[in-house]
């Protein structure tokens, strides 16, 4: 019979690799977890602000890039022109197809953040 050798260490290799593996486990995980959607039960409201039909002006961007005050077509040189003609309180509201270039909409974002128009409403279709 051989003598036996004494147990003085253990090899801690395989387990620092088990290690590394639980902790990338953990961290995708977490990750996930973080950017997940949280699903909430949204308060709703009966009353809704309504503007003064005849004091706020709606400006529209078409599919094609024409831009309109209320009804009627203006230039997008004009656009900027036409718009100093209205005081900086009116209520403006932006209608823009959702089919237009987007770069349309940021031209118009640009004008009135210039020019410190600052009570602005983007309308969409409520489905």
């Amino acid at each position: 019979m051989r003598p036996r050798k004494r147990f003085d260490s253990i090899n801690v290799v395989p387990f620092i690799d088990i290690m590394l593996v639980l902790l990338v486990i953990v961290l995708t995980t977490a990750s996930f977890i973080q950017t997940g959607v949280i699903k909430l039960d949204l308060p709703s409201s009966s009353s809704e602000v309504k503007a003064d039909p005849k004091k706020e002006l709606k400006i529209s961007v078409k599919k094609n890039g024409e831009f309109f005050f209320d009804k009627e077509k203006v230039t997008k040189e004009e656009v900027e022109k036409r718009l100093l003609t209205f005081d900086k309180k009116t209520p403006i509201h932006l209608y823009c197809d959702k089919e237009a270039q987007f770069n349309e909409f940021v031209f118009l974002l640009d004008i009135l953040k210039k020019n410190s128009y600052e009570d602005l409403g983007i309308i969409t279709k409520n489905d």
